[in-house]
C-alpha cells in the first residue's frame, strides 16, 4: 500500500469506518481459490456478526464448545 492508501485508510478509520482489505489467511492451509475466498468471506461476515458455516470464528474452539455442551 502507497502512502496515499495509507493516509486514506486512517482518516477513514478516525471517522469510525472499519478497514478491512481482502487479505486471506495462510496458516489454515487452503488448497483452493475458493478456500481463500471463503476465509475473507467468513471474516467478513463475523465482523458483521452473522452466522456462518465457512471457518470457525477467529479465537473460536469448537472442541471447547462440545465439553461445555457435556
Amino acid at each position: 500500500l502507497s502512502a496515499i492508501h495509507l493516509e486514506n485508510m486512517l482518516k477513514l478509520a478516525q471517522l469510525g469506518v472499519t478497514v478491512m482489505p481482502a487479505a486471506p489467511g495462510f496458516y489454515h492451509q487452503p488448497q483452493s481459490i475458493d478456500d481463500l475466498v471463503d476465509f475473507v468471506v467468513a471474516r467478513i461476515l463475523d465482523h458483521l456478526q452473522l452466522s456462518q458455516e465457512l471457518q470457525p470464528r477467529w479465537g473460536y474452539d469448537p472442541s471447547a464448545a462440545t465439553r461445555e455442551e457435556s
